[in-house]
């Protein structure tokens, strides 16, 4: 078990209290016992933080200083992690648990894999019942590909990524280091990509050969059944440290900046170029073809049509929840806004012919 002080040095955490104490992992304020830690970042919870019975807090410095002016809300006998990001560094602590108490995926083939020779397997990596990995593949070290995947021609996965059970990466898809990958998703499917041709007498869709790639940069996880559709002659591009929620749609030759987060049910249509750092809420969409600018926040359900070419904007467009009926009789008034604008301009004339 780590000690305090190893703890406050590798979090790069100011330590306030007994430097040996030992954890065993986190837990949450209102479940955390003596040698457990938990973490503090929003003053509402200061109460919650004081009557903790938990060992150690990770608090910010105005937060330890509320805690330490106020009677009865300050225990010396606890331990203070005292960070610049309380949240940041939680979460960081928590990574080290975790990884102390992950799943281990021993290195080694199943005999049930099928793997065809010409593909290239560091001893290092783990490879569960029923992958299956075409001519051409290649991956880096200690891959770990669970049970029932598919891995297609020469596609390259890089060291120390996690591909759980049940995922398809189609072929050419290249993926960083550290990724992890959940199981249901789809990498380098074909784009939705038909040309119309039609006449008075019929015709059809004309399917366009969807020859790009999949790029996905380190350190990216893809949630649960989502889909990253391969470029149509370009490729679709996801930039390191980005993190895409369950069931996310991006399109033929979108690209994604660095360290954005793609939250579920989002949409993305084709060649939308997404800058850095953005955050997408739950079930936001975009038209195809468009520019978002670095660090732009767009809230959950909102349709974006257009560029936004400004940096650091925030962009919303959903109306609250409302009772039916309050709904209905807004709804009525959308539906008249037209007429209502004609009558305006009508009597905005008449009172210009009178004057």
């Amino acid at each position: 078990m780590p000690t305090a002080i190893e703890l406050a040095e590798q979090f790069q955490a100011s330590l306030v209290g007994e430097a040996s104490l030992a954890f065993v992992g986190l837990a949450p304020l209102e479940q955390a016992s003596s040698n457990q830690i938990s973490f503090l970042s929003n003053p509402l919870y200061r109460q919650q933080a004081a009557d903790s019975a938990a060992g150690a807090l990770i608090v910010g410095k105005s937060d330890l200083e509320f805690l330490q002016a106020s009677p009865g809300k300050y225990s010396a006998k606890r331990v203070y992690f005292v960070s610049k990001n309380p949240y940041a560094t939680f979460a960081r602590m928590a990574q080290y648990f975790a990884k102390a108490s992950a799943p281990l995926y021993p290195p080694g083939i199943h005999p049930s894999a099928a793997i065809d020779p010409t593909a290239i397997i560091p001893s290092s990596c783990h490879i569960g019942p029923f992958v299956h990995i075409a001519a051409g593949v290649k991956l880096g070290e200690r891959v770990s590909i669970l049970s029932n995947s598919s891995i297609a021609r020469n596609s390259v996965i890089a060291s120390d990524t996690l591909i759980y059970p049940a995922v398809s990466i189609y072929s050419d898809t290249k993926i960083g280091e550290r990724c992890i990958i959940h199981s249901g998703a789809v990498i380098g499917a074909d784009g939705f990509g038909f040309a119309p041709d039609f006449s008075a007498t019929g015709g059809e869709w004309v399917k366009i050969p969807q020859t790009g790639r999949v790029i996905i940069g380190a350190d990216v996880e893809i949630g649960a059944s989502t889909t990253i559709d391969r470029g149509a002659m370009s490729d679709t591009v996801i930039g390191d440290g980005t993190k895409i929620d369950n069931q996310v749609q991006i399109a033929h030759n979108v690209t994604v900046g660095n360290c954005c987060v793609i939250a579920g049910c989002a949409a993305i249509s084709g060649s939308t170029k997404i800058g850095n750092f953005c955050i997408i809420g739950g079930a936001a969409n975009f038209a195809g073809h468009l520019t978002i600018a670095d660090r732009t926040t767009v809230s959950g359900n909102t349709s974006i049509i257009r560029s936004i070419q400004e940096p650091g904007q925030h962009f919303t467009g959903v109306y609250p929840s409302m009772p039916h009926s309050a709904w209905e009789k807004n709804a009525a008034i959308l539906r008249g806004l037209d007429k209502i604008r004609q009558r305006l301009r009508l009597l905005d004339k008449s009172k210009g012919s009178e004057s």
